[in-house]
């Protein structure tokens, strides 16, 4: 399934550059620290995707690249392993 369509029907922007995802219950006192440090810090230019997202909350997602098509698979280990 294309990539846009993943995104799509997951509900996470397009066009913006973020993703929302579920953070630790914890996350709003870390967020609050790091806003508070780095207020002046541009935001960044790279688009964010929660892998579980593209996996459509399993663990594998194919992903496409011209003609070439890519597995990204999450580990039991929660790493991320990308194969061509």
């Amino acid at each position: 399934m294309p990539l846009a369509s993943l995104l799509a029907r997951s509900g996470a922007p397009q066009s913006g550059r973020q993703c929302t995802h579920p953070q630790p219950q914890d996350a709003p006192m870390r967020l609050s620290i790091a806003a508070q440090s780095t207020q002046a810090a541009a935001p960044d230019p790279l688009p964010l995707y929660d892998a579980r997202t593209l996996t459509d909350g399993g663990g594998l997602a194919r992903i496409r690249l011209a003609d070439q098509v890519y597995t990204l698979r999450i580990t039991r280990a929660g790493k991320l392993i990308l194969t061509k």
